[in-house]
Order: structure tokens, then sequence, then C-alpha cells
């Protein structure tokens, strides 16, 4: 019975860990109007699961650190009831925060989870694994995110310009269209459409792109297709670096194997994000930051690198937390980030380690009684 449970909440955890992130990858294809809802989640889906997949094959240390071996005891972290005590209680921490519509970040989640169970079950917790193991990367990453997005961004855009690419803002109601403008900010792009839509007493819709060539390629469709393929690199990174932490549980059910567990788990985080992920997939894309095309090309670019750096060396990084450092950080530079949103995430990413820990120890008496 007791394995039937850890497969049963490691399957929760999956679910949870896709809902509450899967979107993060696309988050700018939908917040700068690249693309609509369906088809950037549809998009993440695919490309997060080619991630999962390839997971078995890259990303080995990261199921040895997540199984809780080197943190607890060899002992204690190969009994059933403390494997379905940490899946229970990071699943419930991330379900939590996705209710609200909180990114938060399933590794967080999980140490949280981890430590709380070894403590209820009065293990030593390495403290040193923990400290240059888990938190250290935990903490620098989306400080590197932040800063690279912030040096990079206004790079980007001098290449921009020097290249003859300029931006417009085409105004739509129905096929007509009503206005364009070149080189309009995106805040006044969106002033600009309160101002029509009052006028028209219409539904106005605002089309924001690039104009010009490059190489002889159009300007607009070559940024389209970079960022398309930099939201995939973000969602693939994710798969690669997630799914061997929640696999690293089932592995006290051999008999799925390496592959059975990073496959089966990556099925379920493909079911969470197509089911569940429109609240935080809101909060991402159209709270942290105003963005147009090439702003979330940058963001994506600069997280799908950490990411899959990190996933090589090994290294539990937060694809959440990288990610939202680059919004982050893209938002400072224009001066469109909403800091009142970003207080509220960075508050529910310090209330997410002992809320997982909480729920953890919590998580373990109920497993121990079973």
């Amino acid at each position: 019975m007791i394995i039937a449970i850890i497969l049963l909440t490691t399957l929760c955890l999956a679910y949870a860990n896709g809902s509450n992130d899967n979107f993060k990858g696309v988050a700018t294809l939908f917040g700068s109007g690249t693309t609509h809802y369906f088809k950037a989640l549809g998009w993440a889906t695919v490309t997060t699961f080619l991630g999962s997949l390839i997971a078995v094959f890259f990303a080995e240390s990261l199921l040895k650190s997540f199984s809780g071996k080197g943190l607890v005891s060899a002992d204690l972290a190969s009994t059933p009831e403390y494997g379905a005590a940490v899946a229970l209680g990071a699943g419930l921490t991330v379900l939590l925060a996705t209710r609200i519509g909180m990114p938060i970040s399933t590794t967080h989640s999980l140490v949280g989870a981890l430590v709380g169970a070894g403590w209820m079950a009065d293990s030593v917790i390495e403290l040193e694994k923990l400290g240059s193991g888990f938190f250290l990367p935990l903490l620098v990453s989306p400080v590197m995110a932040f800063v690279f997005a912030a040096l990079v961004y206004p790079l980007l855009s001098k290449a921009r310009c020097k290249y003859g690419l300029d931006s417009e803002a085409s105004f739509r109601s129905g096929d007509e269209v009503i206005e364009v403008v070149d080189g309009m900010s995106m805040s006044a792009a969106l002033d600009r459409l309160d101002e029509l839509r009052a006028e028209t007493d219409e539904e106005v819709h605002l089309q924001n792109r690039y104009v010009g060539k490059v190489f002889g390629i159009q300007g607009g469709k070559l940024l389209d297709s970079l960022h398309f393929l930099s939201a995939g690199m973000v969602s693939f990174a994710r798969g690669l670096n997630d799914t061997p932490k929640i696999a690293a549980l089932l592995m006290l059910a051999p008999a799925l194997g390496k592959f059975g567990s990073t496959a089966l788990v990556g099925a379920m985080i493909a079911v969470g994000g197509l089911v569940s992920a429109r609240r935080v997939a809101e909060t991402m894309a159209q709270k942290i930051t105003l963005m147009n095309h090439g702003q979330g090309f940058t963001a994506n670019m600069i997280t799908s690198l950490i990411v899959i750096g990190a996933s090589r060396l090994g290294l539990p990084v937060s694809t959440t937390h990288v990610s939202c450092g680059s919004l982050f950080g893209i938002g400072t530079i224009t001066g469109q980030g909403d800091w009142s949103v970003i207080a509220r995430i960075l508050g529910a990413w310090v209330t997410t380690l002992p809320l997982g820990a909480a729920l953890g120890a919590v998580s373990y008496l109920a497993m121990s009684a079973i």
C-alpha cells in the first residue's frame, strides 16, 4: 500500500508542478501578444515533455540529490514513508500557490519537504549539503538572471536599431486598421489603446511588432521565430531540470526504472499544465511587467541558458526564480515592472521553504501512521 501511496503522491506533485510551472517558459509569448494562450500552452507542453524524456540521460545527478541521500541519512532516504511524505508536502505547497496564482519554485517546496520530513523523523540534517548543494544555487540563479537581463536587453535593443528595425504599434477594430504609430513604447501604446476604446466605443486591439529587414528577412517574422525558439528552450530546460527532481521519489518503486519514472512524471506534468495553468499564466504574462516581442525573447534566452547550464552541472536551480528574475530585470530596465506584484511574488518565495517544511513534517507523521 505504501508503494501505491508513493506513486499517487509523486504523480500529484508532478501535476502540481505542471500547473504552476509549465506556462512559465512561454509566458512572454502570451504577454507580448506574439501568440494566444492555447498555442503558447501547447508549445510549452510539447517542449517540456521532450525535456522530461531527455532528463534520464543528462540529469542523473539531480535524481540522486532529490532522493534525499546526503541531506538525511541513507536509511531514512530509502524508506517509503519518507519519499511519500516529501512528495505530499511539496505537492500541497505548490497546489496552494497555484490556487492563488503565485508562481513559486517546486524546487524550493521539495527542499523544504525534504528537510521538514527529515526533522520529523529525528534525522540529522547535513547543513553543509543543504547550503552548498541546494540553497546557494537557488539564491544565486535569480540574481544572475536579473543582472544578465538588465545588461543584455539594452545591448540587443541597440543592435536592433543599428540594423534598421523599428517598432510599430497597430490599433485594429476587427479587420479595420484604425491607427498605426511608429516607435511607440509599450506603455504609451496601452494608454493610446484605452483612449481609442473610449473614443470609438468599440473593442480595439493592439498589435505591437517590428518592421524592417535583417539580411533580407522580415525583422518581425525573424524575431517571432526566435521568440518561439527561446520559449521552447526554456520549457525544454524546465522539463530537463524539474522532472528528475520529482522522479527521484519514484525510485522507491524500482519496478518503474529511471526511464519509466521520468516518462510517467513528464506525462503528469503535461496534464497539470494543460488543465490548471491559467492563473499562474496570467500573473507571469500580464502582471509582472509590460513587454514587447524583443523583451520577451531576451528574458527567455537568458532563462534557458542558465537553466540548461545548471541541469548539465547537476545544480538544482528553480526555473521559476530564473524566469521571474529575467522578467524583473527587463521590468527594471524599461521602468514598466509592477513592483507591487513583484513584492507579492517575492513574499511567496520566502514562505515556500517553511511551508514546504511544515507540510513535509505533517505528511511524515501521516505516512508513518499508515
